[in-house]
């Protein structure tokens, strides 16, 4: 099954992307509460997979319905769908510490729910399903903040071998987790593997109790929830970069779900196997995830993003068939570790992707959106693959999905990762005049206009710019964008956008980067007039 945990998951090739050359790629490692939080994630991970592999299992010997098997798969993926949009929101506005802790305690009182009833004799298919939703609630709570604590645990210098650190930890835990739950259910019963599971979470609960973070300075009041999840939303819907990598995930994991949905099942079913050589399936996919995450930076210097990604598809296309046909159970396991390797180079360049066209304002929200449309093809997917699987046979539904994932790579042609490769979303504060006007924060709607004195020959290139300069203004908050020209005075074009209250302006003007005041720029150089467009703010009566 796939865990929420891979999405944290980015490439050593972040390094560059994210903060620079760090001398050693253990650095991070130096800083005590990073290094500690590290392997208690570790041991957390592992005793996820160990949980993921004793419900597969479990529901395997209370059904035999392959929608039944397949719905463990998609309970533990409608929480990311529900409930990683209002988490990113949280993360953003409240104290991440304090928020994860709570997230920690939710799945510890799920997992040990899990077990009593274990314990006790009392597991149903319905008990199975509740508890992974449960847990997986936890796993959407705690994902879009651990992934925006990064930058507060190591300095700048190293926050690109702190993300790999990351993934080379989970990669270790999936190679561990999955073997090792598969023994202890054969000797033990899977109410142990529950329990450590339960156990397991209490680690990274007591680092996070004891790291003391210092106070964010604010000098604008907090978001409330509502305005920051539309502020999110708005973003994402000008960000054409974060859209190209939303639409080639649901390309992707739509269908490369039936690979983990349909598993378990050929695992019992098709090769006779019992807990330990299934732990061993799950094992060889880890290895091949381990293989692929040190690999990585090499295939990135030859290729692209999108050439990376439809060769990755490809692979995993071709493993879904095997899995479909191949009976022998080490061979099959040698294609198994195609399919690790295929599935972290697919996810983390999306998951870089995903990082890289949002900026450090949204973030947590941007990634919790990504996270939505990730989970959420894995939610439907898998209750398809398995609804098909049940009304004609398990490998028609691989084969299906194979020939959808071949499909969907034509995706590329259209929504490419690489688009924008200049992109620069550091913060820019270069236009700070309406922070310095005296106006009560909460007073709106506000209405801003930026004046334009226009050559003829020029006004239609300078219509055609301003269109990025629309996208600029709606990802910092705008709820309209519009232009005019004045029929009366020929050349001179009124720029307009609508927000909701001055505070909102205040924090539009915080939100800028290098891209947005490069477009700027560029949208300045046509205009004939004064050094600057004449700026105008009007605000609704008090």
């Amino acid at each position: 099954m796939a865990t929420v945990n891979e999405v944290h998951h980015v490439s050593d090739e972040a390094l560059k992307e994210a903060g620079g050359a760090t001398g050693s790629p253990w650095q991070p490692l130096r800083q005590r509460v990073f290094r500690t939080l590290w392997i208690a994630t570790v041991v957390s991970n592992i005793g996820s997979w160990m949980n993921d592999v004793g419900m597969n299992w479990t529901m395997l010997t209370l059904s035999a319905s392959p929608l039944s098997v397949a719905m463990i798969q998609a309970a533990s993926s409608l929480p990311m769908f529900l409930f990683a949009l209002p988490s990113g929101v949280m993360a953003d506005i409240v104290d991440r510490r304090k928020y994860l802790l709570f997230s920690q305690l939710w799945t510890f009182i799920a997992a040990v729910g899990l077990t009593l009833l274990s314990v006790a004799g009392l597991v149903t298919p319905a008990v199975l399903l509740i508890a992974a939703f449960l847990m997986s609630t936890g796993a959407a709570m705690s994902s879009p903040p651990f992934q925006a604590i990064v930058p507060d645990l190591v300095s700048k210098q190293d926050l690109g071998a702190a993300i790999a650190l990351n993934s080379l930890g989970i990669n270790i835990s999936r190679a561990i987790g999955p073997a090792l739950g598969g023994l202890i259910l054969s000797f033990a019963g899977a109410w142990v593997v529950f329990a450590l599971n339960a156990v397991s979470v209490l680690g990274v609960a007591w680092v996070l109790y004891r790291w003391k973070t210092e106070p964010a300075v604010q000098r604008l009041p907090a978001e409330n929830f509502f305005s920051a999840v539309r502020a999110g939303v708005r973003y994402v819907h000008a960000a054409p970069v974060l859209r190209n990598v939303l639409v080639r995930t649901v390309a992707f994991f739509l269908f490369g779900s039936a690979g983990w949905a349909l598993l378990p099942l050929v695992a019992r079913r098709e090769l006779g196997l019992g807990p330990g050589g299934y732990g061993i399936m799950l094992a060889s996919i880890g290895l091949g995830a381990i293989f692929g995450a040190v690999m990585l930076p090499r295939l990135r210097k030859h290729f692209n993003p999108d050439r990376l990604m439809v060769l990755a598809s490809l692979m995993f296309a071709a493993t879904m068939v095997a899995l479909a046909f191949v009976r022998h159970f080490w061979l099959l396991n040698a294609c198994e570790f195609f399919t690790g390797f295929s599935w972290i180079a697919v996810l983390s360049t999306l998951n870089l992707g995903a990082q890289r066209s949002a900026a450090k304002w949204v973030k947590a929200r941007a990634l919790a959106v990504y996270l939505t449309v990730f989970f959420g093809s894995m939610t439907v997917g898998s209750a398809l693959w398995g609804q098909l699987a049940s009304h004609y046979s398990i490998a028609v539904s691989l084969c299906v999905a194979a020939l959808g994932m071949v499909l969907g790579s034509i995706t590329v042609l259209r929504w490419r990762l690489n688009k924008d490769p200049d992109l620069n979303l550091e913060a820019s504060s270069d236009n700070q005049a309406a922070l310095e006007l005296d106006v009560r924060l909460d007073r709106g709607p506000v209405m801003v206009s930026y004046e334009y004195f226009i050559r003829p020959e020029d006004a239609r290139s300078f219509t055609v710019c301003m269109q990025d300069m629309r996208r600029v203004r709606r990802r910092g908050g705008a709820m309209s964008w519009s232009v005019y020209e004045d029929i009366l005075q020929p050349g001179i074009f009124v720029e307009t956008f609508l927000v909701g209250s001055w505070v909102e302006h205040l924090r539009q003007e915080e939100r800028y980067t290098m891209n947005d005041r490069k477009i700027e720029r560029r949208v300045q150089l046509y205009h004939q007039g004064e050094a600057r467009p004449v700026v105008r703010y009007l605000v609704a009566p008090a």
